[in-house]
């Protein structure tokens, strides 16, 4: 079980990894052992996750989300597979942790008196300095 909150685990089934060969520094070992992960995890078909979760994670991660609904994040930092592994799985928890967060409603306000003479004013004195630039011979 992967640990979200302490109250919300995630199931270590319902997470695929896939391992390939990963770009980048390494050397001759980049082209002999597949270091990459993809992970991958279908977040619409998870019992563990609460439907509100769900959504959240939706529009926060949209730009990971495949044509099938699966979420993939890539990993490829590390020269070793294991961290990049546990490096996929940490984003992950990152995201569902961020998604799990109720966002606060925003509260309209008004702008204060002062604040509108000050824009007021500042429109003011900007018109002065256009009007100060202007070319007088062609009037």
């Amino acid at each position: 079980m992967i640990e979200i909150t302490p109250t919300l685990f995630l199931d270590e089934r319902e997470v695929r990894f896939e391992f390939t060969r990963a770009s980048g520094p390494g050397g001759q070992n980049v082209n002999k052992v597949a270091t990459s992960v993809q992970l991958r995890f279908d977040y619409q078909a998870s019992t563990s996750l609460p439907p509100d979760v769900k959504q959240r994670l939706a529009q926060q991660a949209h730009h990971r989300i495949n044509e099938q609904g699966v979420l993939v994040i890539e990993a490829h930092r590390f020269r070793s597979q294991a961290k990049n592994r546990q490096d996929a799985l940490d984003r992950l928890v990152t995201l569902i942790r961020r998604a799990f967060d109720v966002p606060r409603k925003r509260k309209r306000t008004q702008p204060t008196l002062a604040s509108k003479q000050r824009r007021l004013a500042d429109k003011k004195q900007r018109s002065e300095i256009k009007r100060a630039r202007r070319n007088f011979e062609a009037e």
